[in-house]
């Protein structure tokens, strides 16, 4: 397993639209650990292939919570998901304020209005089908991360004032890393 380069904005290879996974191989399950071990050390909640330069539709959600979340010393259970070709066929009418991340645009939060409920198809990294309602963080991370297979970044779901500020917020924090 590696740690890969996560790209981040502004990066012309986060514009690019994802292509579609025809068969799942061992190619695509090494890059799907690949993947989870460097979400993992960023530390983050969800990654795309097209964020580690990998223009496909595939992508890795982990939305680790805590055994006992009254004890900050407590055991993380890790609940991993592969997302490959991920589809939304429904959406809620109901939208909800998420404050959201994101590993291309490290160290920066806006709230993004997104449905709060989502029904979703998509293989595993086995090649098998899935459909589900989904809501929830889960629901909301989904669409987040299916955003990136399409060259989108939450910051494009912004107004320009706010997109133009997070991006003059990240300019100051890489000019003060340099």
């Amino acid at each position: 397993m590696a740690i890969l380069k996560i790209y981040e904005t502004p990066d012309d290879v986060l514009r690019q639209i994802s292509k579609p996974v025809e068969e799942v191989t061992d190619w695509h399950r090494q890059l799907i650990k690949d993947m989870f071990e460097t979400m993992y050390d960023a530390p983050g909640i969800g990654l795309a292939a097209v964020q580690v330069g990998e223009p496909i539709r595939l992508l890795v959600i982990d939305l680790q919570e805590p055994e006992n979340p009254d004890d900050p010393e407590s055991k993380v259970i890790k609940d991993p998901k592969v997302f490959i070709n991920p589809e939304i066929l429904e959406t809620s009418d109901h939208e909800v304020p998420y404050t959201e991340g994101c590993l291309s645009v490290p160290e920066q939060y806006a709230d993004v209005m997104r449905p709060d409920r989502i029904k979703a198809r998509w293989l595993d990294e086995n090649g098998e089908r899935h459909e589900k309602e989904i809501d929830g963080l889960l629901a909301v991370c989904l669409q987040h991360e299916m955003d990136h297979l399409e060259g989108v970044l939450f910051i494009d779901h912004l107004s320009k004032l706010k997109r133009d500020m997070v991006l003059k917020k990240l300019a100051k924090q890489r000019r003060k890393a340099a």
